[in-house]
């Protein structure tokens, strides 16, 4: 491992580190399959990795990458165990909680009091707004909780997708009290992190943008590119669109028994406060550590896991007080809840190790040199640039979080100290472009999280996605561009949203007179 580790590969910091994940993504988009395209990318990133295409080139330092560095290596990670973890006893809590009969009785009761489609999309997108501790967490609890209300108001999975992916990150990045928050803290040196994420807010453009067009399309009921064809055939019936149902299997575990609202609402209760409470101990809170700083410092999948474990015995405590559902039959949720995650896992796993080969080429310092090299004569420009240079690196590579490491640095040591209003403006293009590229990107793990969450096929979710998620990018580079030479958040966000409106009134215009043609 030692000599793995000190070997850098030929193609090492060149255009060639970011081809790996290019491949998988367009073998995504083309073939619908995205376990083979990972492969296919991760075997790409281990021969350029062994020297493919020089004269140095080796098989064996290819194969040893890609099984040591690659899938052992992500798989030996306590962060990404942690995730796993909890993706685990989430599918074990969902399983619980259809058993017990929760799900179903908040299915009925919300079927009584939401009468409509925009209503019962107005709900998921409120309930995704308030569950901003983590993505992750919004991602499988939103659709859990709201997967049966929309299915009975024949809102196609693709759409319940989008919801929850669009009140995911987005939201997360605005919240001041999440692992997103923490993590942006994280990467900003030598300031105070946390200021400067308050600071950063007003000028998310991208995130508050894609709250406000959310709400545009459901309250307007504007459907266009492949989302359309999904909403027409499930008005017709049809959620999925595709003979591909990957979560039809979790389906029968929906139980009309003796179960109540709470059976629901308390495990939820129960998992967002454990939640919090887990994140907070990891960093420090109950050794002294201030409440804020705790949270900054926290170590969000070693909390998360705590918390949910925490969570899924106090759930199974009130189900067997409550005679809803025995040990015996809560614990035979285990294995039920395991096999409903297993989609998400084996893409995830597929998704970090390509990640680690595209980490091992340099994928990092081949950016970062070409943004280092546009910051001087295009400083007005600069907030702009990042954001498009953060979409494509957080497309590429299907991590946000990566995207903050590599650029949050490189704007702070550009403009700390010089220019502080500039440096807040280009920190927030870094954080919008990069849950712009996670939002769209086939391979990162929150979009994969709300394919799970929706229970609907991962290539539908992202295909359907896309149309919305470049309109919204498109006007918020041109506020990112105003941003860069008026330093005011205000008037580019007004902009923005007149712009936003009247994109999304045009756009509902030419698919009503497409409609009346046809």
């Amino acid at each position: 491992m030692n000599e793995l580790t000190e070997y850098i590969p030929a193609l090492y910091a060149t255009f060639w580190s970011l081809v790996p994940p290019l491949v998988a993504i367009i073998l995504a988009l083309i073939t619908k399959e995205v376990y083979s395209s990972l492969f296919i990318g991760i075997v790409i990133g281990g021969l350029f990795y062994g020297g493919l295409f020089t004269a140095h080139f080796s098989f064996e330092t290819s194969v040893t990458h890609i099984f040591n560095d690659g899938l052992v290596g992500v798989l030996s990670d306590p962060a990404n165990i942690g995730i796993l973890i909890f993706l685990v006893i989430l599918g074990i809590m969902v399983c619980m909680m259809n058993r017990a009969g929760g799900s179903s009785a908040f299915g009925e009761w919300a079927s009584k009091r939401i009468k409509t489609r925009t209503g019962a999309q107005l709900v998921s997108i409120l309930l995704g707004a308030l569950i901003f501790i983590d993505d992750y967490f919004n991602c499988l609890t939103v659709g859990s909780v709201m997967r049966p209300v929309t299915d009975s108001h024949q809102i196609s999975r693709a759409k319940l997708a989008y919801i929850i992916d669009a009140t995911a990150a987005p939201i997360c990045i605005i919240a001041p009290i999440s692992s997103w928050a923490a993590a942006v803290t994280g990467f900003v040196e030598s300031e105070d992190g946390f200021s400067v994420f308050m600071k950063s807010i007003p000028y998310n453009y991208y995130a508050l943008l894609t709250i406000f067009a959310l709400l545009m399309f459901v309250i307007l009921k504007v459907d266009f590119g492949p989302m359309k064809l999904h909403e027409d055939n499930a008005a017709k019936g049809d959620l999925y669109t595709t003979p591909d149902r990957p979560y039809a299997n979790a389906n029968p575990d929906v139980i009309k028994g003796n179960g109540k609202v709470i059976d629901l609402v308390f495990p939820i209760v129960s998992l967002i406060i454990c939640c919090v409470i887990g994140m907070i101990y990891t960093g420090g809170f109950f050794s002294g550590t201030p409440f804020i700083e705790a949270f900054s410092d926290c170590d969000a999948p070693v909390g998360l896991m705590l918390g949910s474990f925490f969570a899924m015995v106090i759930t199974v405590f009130f189900y067997a007080v409550r005679k809803v559902l025995p040990f015996k039959e809560s614990f035979a949720c285990i294995p039920e809840g395991f096999k409903a995650m297993v989609p998400a896992i084996l893409i995830l796993t597929f998704a970090w190790t390509l990640k680690s080969m595209t980490d091992s080429l340099g994928a990092k310092e081949y950016v970062a040199g070409l943004v280092n090299g546009a910051s001087g004569s295009l400083l007005n420009f600069l907030p702009a640039i990042i954001f498009l240079v953060a979409i494509f690196l957080a497309f590429a590579t299907g991590t946000s979080w990566g995207t903050f490491g590599i650029l949050i640095p490189i704007v702070v040591n550009t403009f700390s100290g010089t220019d502080n209003t500039m440096m807040i403006i280009s920190i927030s293009a870094c954080m919008a472009g990069a849950v712009c590229g996670d939002h769209c990107s086939p391979i990162s793990d929150t979009t994969i999280m709300a394919s799970a969450g929706a229970q609907c096929n991962h290539m539908n979710h992202v295909s359907t996605q896309l149309p919305y998620v470049v309109v919204v990018a498109a006007v918020s580079f041109i506020t990112y561009i105003i941003a860069g030479f008026i330093h005011n958040p205000v008037v580019p966000l007004i902009i923005g949203i007149v712009l936003m409106t009247l994109t999304i009134i045009l756009i509902k215009y030419i698919v009503n007179q497409k409609q009346s043609n046809s």
